[in-house]
C-alpha cells in the first residue's frame, strides 16, 4: 500500500499547480497515464484568456463568458475566476513561462504582451506563446515539479477506481480514502491512499471518432467519480472545435481559433464565404455558431470538408504568428501563406463534469475535481475560447487552499488491496476494439453537433447493449488499460446520451431539431446526474 498525504490523478496544468501548491505540506503522487507530459494542457494551442490590457475590463470578460455560455454560466463563478485570473497569471510567469511579447508601437525598444483575440471575445485578452502555448505552460510546470522533492510523478500508471468509504461498507458520510491504480508495466494493481485525492484528468474527446485531444481523454475521471457516487452536471454540452485539419493523415490536429482572430475566413469548396448568413461577427462568432454552421454547409453540399483561408495575409506575418501551424500543414503539403486549409469539426471540450463549487469540492468528502474534467459553472452550455486555462489555474490554487485549511486528521482504516478473481488474460482483443470503434462513431452520428430524439434514442439503446457485454468482460478479465478506457468511454458517452434526453430544448451547444429554440424555463437549469 502507498501512503501520501495527497494524491493528484493527471498532469495538465490543474494538477501540476495544485501538487505544486499543496507539496510544500506533504507528500504528493502524481498519477499519469502516459508520460508526465501528455496532457490535454500540452495540445492547447490558443492561450489563456484574463484582463492585462487598459482597454479590457472585468467587467467586459464576465460579459463576454456570459454571452458564450447561453444562459446556464453561474454570474458569481464567472466573476471570481475572472477576476482572480490575472493574479495567478503572475505567479506562472514567476515560475518561468514565457508569452509571446511585441514591441509597443509608441516607444521604440519597449515591450509588452502580444494579445490575441478569439471567437467571442470583444477585446484582445489572449496570452499566448505563439501557437504552442500549452506546450509552454506545461514546459514551466514540470521544470518546478522537477525541483520539488515532495513530489513524485508515477508514469504509465492508470487509475481504476475511486475507494470510498461508502463501497468499503464503513458508516457515516461517504469520503475518499484512496485510488486502486494499475502499474501498467508490470500488469499489477496497486492501492495508493491519501487524505486527499484530486481529479484533474481533463475531458473524453476520444468518445468521439473525431476528436481534437489526444488517445488519453477517455473521460476516465468523470466515470469514475460518477462510480464511486458523485454527482456529475451537463455533459450534453460537448464543444465542437469548428476547425479540425483535414487530412487523411493528420491525426486530431486543431487549427487554433487564433487563426480566425487574426483574419482568416471560413469558404465552402468553391471559394465563397458563408459565415455572413449565420453570424454578423461571421468567422469569429462563437464556437457552437460555427461548427453548426460548417456543419449546415457540408450536409448542404454534400462535402466532407470546408476551406479556411488566410491567404490575403503576408507570409511572414502568418509564419510568426503560427510556426507550428505552418510547420504541420506544410508537411502535408499544404502551404497556408498561398492555399486555404481544408478543415472540419471536431470534438474538443467538455463544459460538463463531475459537479464542483469554486474551491473544487465534489459532493464526496476528501475527492476534489479541477480544470475539464469538473463542471463549476464558468462554462454554461458553450465555453468562450481560452477561458479552460484560465479555470484550471484559478480552481487548483483554490483547491490547495482549502485542502491545506481543512486539513482534519482523517482515520486511516484499513484497505483491502485489489482483487482480481479468477480473471484470466483477454485474448480477444479483437471486441475491445470493435466496440471502442462502435461507441465513437455512434456517438458521432447520433450524438454529435446536430441531434434529434430519434437518433439519441437509438444510441441510448445501443450503448446500453454495449454497456452489459463490457461489464461482463471486465469481471472475466484481468484489467488492462484498453479495457479500463473502453470501460470509462462508455460510461461517459450513457452520461451524455442520458443528459441530452433530459434537456427539452437547444441551447449553446446542445442543438436539438425536434426543440430547435431555447426555453427560458431551462436558463440556469442544470442537467445533474448521480448514481443510482
Amino acid at each position: 500500500m502507498k501512503r501520501f498525504d495527497y494524491i493528484v490523478l493527471g498532469s495538465g496544468i490543474a494538477g501540476l499547480t495544485f501538487a505544486l501548491k499543496v507539496a510544500t505540506r506533504g507528500r504528493v503522487a502524481i498519477v499519469t497515464k502516459k508520460n508526465r507530459a501528455e496532457s490535454n494542457t500540452n495540445y492547447a494551442q490558443g492561450g489563456i484568456a484574463a484582463v492585462t490590457s487598459r482597454e479590457d475590463s472585468v467587467e467586459m470578460h464576465v460579459r463576454d463568458t456570459l454571452e458564450a455560455g447561453a444562459g446556464l454560466c453561474k454570474e458569481n463563478v464567472v466573476r471570481t475566476i475572472v477576476q482572480e485570473g490575472p493574479a495567478r497569471i503572475a505567479e506562472l510567469i514567476d515560475l518561468g513561462m514565457k508569452f509571446s511579447e511585441r514591441e509597443v508601437p509608441e516607444h521604440p525598444g519597449a515591450h509588452e504582451l502580444d494579445l490575441g483575440k478569439e471567437g467571442g471575445h470583444s477585446k484582445r485578452r489572449i496570452l499566448h506563446a505563439k501557437d504552442v502555448t500549452g506546450r509552454e505552460i506545461e514546459r514551466a510546470l514540470l521544470a518546478a515539479v522537477a525541483v520539488q522533492p515532495n513530489i513524485k510523478i508515477y508514469e504509465d500508471h492508470f487509475a481504476v477506481d475511486l475507494i470510498t468509504s461508502q463501497k468499503l461498507g464503513q458508516a457515516g458520510p461517504n469520503r475518499c480514502l484512496g485510488v486502486y491504480v494499475l502499474d501498467k508495466t508490470h500488469g499489477k494493481v496497486e492501492t495508493f491512499v491519501a487524505g486527499a485525492v484530486l481529479l484533474a484528468t481533463g475531458g473524453c474527446g476520444k468518445v468521439y471518432l473525431y476528436t481534437t485531444n489526444p488517445d488519453i481523454a477517455t473521460g476516465d475521471g468523470v466515470a469514475m467519480a460518477y462510480r464511486a457516487g458523485a454527482a456529475v452536471a451537463n455533459m450534453e454540452f460537448i464543444q465542437f472545435h469548428p476547425t479540425c485539419l483535414y487530412h487523411p493523415k493528420a491525426k486530431s490536429f486543431l487549427i487554433s481559433e487564433a487563426v480566425r482572430g487574426e483574419g482568416g475566413v471560413l469558404k465552402s469548396l468553391d471559394g465563397v464565404e458563408f459565415m455572413d448568413k449565420f453570424h454578423p461577427r461571421k468567422s469569429l462568432a462563437p464556437r457552437d455558431i460555427v461548427a453548426r454552421a460548417i456543419d449546415s454547409e457540408m450536409k448542404r453540399t454534400g462535402a466532407t470538408h470546408v476551406l479556411l483561408d488566410i491567404t490575403h495575409k503576408p507570409a511572414q506575418f502568418i509564419i510568426d504568428r503560427f510556426p507550428n501551424i505552418y510547420k504541420t500543414c506544410l508537411q502535408y503539403g499544404i502551404d497556408i501563406t498561398r492555399e486555404p486549409i481544408p478543415v472540419v469539426p471536431a470534438a474538443h471540450y467538455q463544459c460538463g463534469g463531475v459537479q464542483t463549487n469554486l474551491d473544487g469540492e465534489t459532493g464526496i468528502a476528501g475527492l476534489y475535481a479541477v480544470g475539464e474534467v469538473a463542471c463549476t459553472g464558468l462554462h454554461g452550455a458553450n465555453r468562450l475560447a481560452s477561458n479552460s486555462l484560465l479555470e484550471a489555474l484559478v480552481c487548483a490554487h483554490r483547491a490547495a487552499e482549502k485542502v491545506l485549511s481543512s486539513a482534519a486528521s482523517v482515520a486511516k482504516p484499513e484497505i483491502p488491496g485489489w482483487q482480481s478473481g479468477h480473471a484470466t488474460n483477454a485474448d480477444e482483443l479483437v471486441v475491445i476494439s470493435h466496440n471502442w470503434d462502435e461507441i465513437r462513431r455512434l456517438m458521432w452520428d447520433y450524438v454529435g453537433i446536430v441531434r434529434t430524439n430519434k437518433r439519441l434514442q437509438r444510441a441510448q439503446v445501443r450503448i446500453s447493449n454495449l454497456q452489459e457485454e463490457i461489464r461482463q468482460y471486465y469481471w472475466d478479465f484481468i484489467v488492462t488499460s484498453d479495457l479500463l478506457e473502453l470501460r470509462n468511454i462508455a460510461t461517459v458517452a450513457e452520461l451524455i446520451i442520458t443528459s441530452a434526453l433530459q434537456r427539452p430544448e437547444s441551447r449553446g451547444l446542445h442543438y436539438n431539431l425536434d426543440f430547435p429554440k431555447a426555453d427560458p424555463a431551462w436558463a440556469q437549469r442544470d442537467t445533474v446526474l448521480v448514481k443510482g
